[in-house]
């Protein structure tokens, strides 16, 4: 059997069979019109499978923990296969899906819509996101971002940076390190961020690229990696990272930098990178499928996200002021049109390349 599917099959063996019932009052109030008849027909199938939703990223343990708690009649059972695995997966389980749900960065949403291996749904709260941030339609919606910053070891930074315009002072010498552009998105964002800062955006990149080009020739990029170096800098080997704020808030929170880490979304521009998720066309529980998509959807499910140090997809969610704290408002992040950003690759790979690089 293909490796994926085998991954695949593995969750669904690995959940307990759930014969109908009849789904429990929720407890309080109702999150949104219709959430008890949705449970109900959810407690009627007893499942959802998430795909891509490994318990240690973005938080996803809390959500399952708390989906539980609230309905407790449905059973969730996930994998960790990653973002373009999971397409795969999805296309070749089409005659016969296994998944309910499926989670991604946005780009492979977009690869996964055009094969035809999502629904349209549209959860609560879908027409308050930014429309870069959801298919017309809902068969792909964004859940929360990450948002480009400068993560800084306050330990081998006297003077932290507050800008792209500050990077290219000669305080910064062999100090900075963001991924490759060419192999990682996290790359491709950082060159969006860049050229949002300096006077481009979505349909003009290239002053993202110059700005790139400068910073070499200034002396200050240490190396350029082409995997997140997030234990290097956790073990204080890279004084300046462009990178994920949520690393950032990581290192700092959780992984005992504390003090020694200050994460800084720079002041002229940041990029929003959009990490989005569907219901999956001919899932075998699609009222639990819906019922999960939703509940992720709504304020509480949100602020779940905002604890494990990623932003909010949907705009005004109020925040617990302790949370609120670690991700202050920042309304210089834009969102990244995935779209267009997949559309530019090809122009991103070559002028870097060229101007960064001399090839």
């Amino acid at each position: 059997m293909n490796r994926l599917l085998a991954l695949a099959a593995a969750a669904l063996i690995s959940a307990p069979l759930a014969a109908p019932v009849s789904a429990a009052s929720l407890e309080g109030p109702e999150l949104y019109p219709g959430e008890q008849a949705l449970y109900d027909a959810a407690a009627e199938e007893g499942l959802v499978v998430s795909f891509d939703t490994g318990p240690t990223w973005a938080n996803w343990g809390s959500q399952f923990k708390r989906f539980k708690q609230r309905y407790p009649e449905v059973e969730i059972v996930y994998n960790d296969l990653g973002s373009g695995a999971t397409v795969v997966a999805l296309d070749k389980s089409r005659n016969r899906p296994q998944a309910d749900t499926a989670y991604y960065f946005a780009g492979s949403a977009l690869d996964a819509t055009d094969k035809g291996l999502t629904a349209a749904f549209q959860p609560v709260n879908f027409d308050k996101l930014p429309e870069p941030f959801r298919h017309p339609e809902g068969k792909w919606f964004t859940i929360h971002s990450l948002n480009v910053a400068f993560l800084v070891n306050t330990k081998l930074v006297k003077d932290v940076p507050q800008s792209f315009a500050d990077l290219l002072k000669p305080d910064y010498k062999n100090s900075i390190v963001y991924l490759d552009p060419r192999s990682t998105g996290q790359g491709q964002v950082v060159t969006f961020a860049a050229a949002f800062a300096n006077g481009g955006d979505m349909d003009k990149v290239a002053p993202g690229i110059d700005y790139l080009e400068k910073l070499h020739k200034s002396g200050n990029v240490l190396r350029v990696v082409g995997t997140t170096p997030y234990a290097q800098f956790v073990k204080g080997e890279i004084p300046i990272w462009i990178g994920y704020e949520n690393d950032g808030l990581k290192a700092k929170y959780t992984d005992g930098m504390g003090d020694d880490v200050a994460v800084v979304i720079p002041q002229e521009a940041s990029a929003a990178a959009p990490y989005a998720i569907s219901l999956v066309e001919g899932g075998p529980n699609p009222n639990a499928g819906k019922l999960w998509l939703n509940y992720i959807m709504t304020d509480t499910g949100q602020t779940t996200f905002a604890e494990g140090f990623v932003r909010p997809s949907v705009p005004g969610i109020a925040l617990p002021a302790e949370v609120q704290e670690k991700l202050p408002n920042a309304p210089q992040i834009q969102p990244l049109d995935v779209a267009k950003a997949k559309a530019a690759k090809p122009e991103i790979d070559a002028a870097w390349a060229k101007q960064v690089l001399g090839q």
